[in-house]
């Protein structure tokens, strides 16, 4: 599985930004997709991770500001209202699980937001 992200950038405490995954390969094989966070000198947090059927789990830090959506194996990450906190290096994340290889994970490259006071 490949997974290609983009939508980072640069926006003003109170903005929105949107991030999207597009995953290639083995997709069928895809169960859950998720984005983590890494802030600099910070360990990797996932925002939220949302599985098959569009049920999804959110961070406590992001507090109603974010919503993910799945479009089969295609992610988007809605943030609103951002704060100079979500600062960071976002990643799309993928999870497969099959029979006889069981669970997999795959990264997609990072893509920075930057939130300014």
């Amino acid at each position: 599985v490949q997974l290609q992200a983009s939508g980072g950038g640069s926006v003003q405490a109170g903005g929105s930004l949107r991030l999207s995954c597009v995953a290639s390969g083995r997709v069928f094989d895809i169960k859950s997709m998720s984005w983590y966070r890494q802030a600099p000198g910070d360990q990797r947090k996932r925002v939220g991770i949302i599985s098959t059927s569009g049920n999804a789990i959110y961070g406590d830090f992001v507090e109603g500001r974010f919503t993910l959506t799945r479009d089969n194996n295609d992610l988007t990450l809605q943030m609103d209202n951002l704060r100079p906190d979500d600062t960071a290096v976002y990643y799309c994340h993928a999870q497969t699980m099959t029979k006889y290889e069981g669970v997999n994970e795959f990264w997609g490259q990072g893509t920075q937001v930057t939130v300014s006071s």
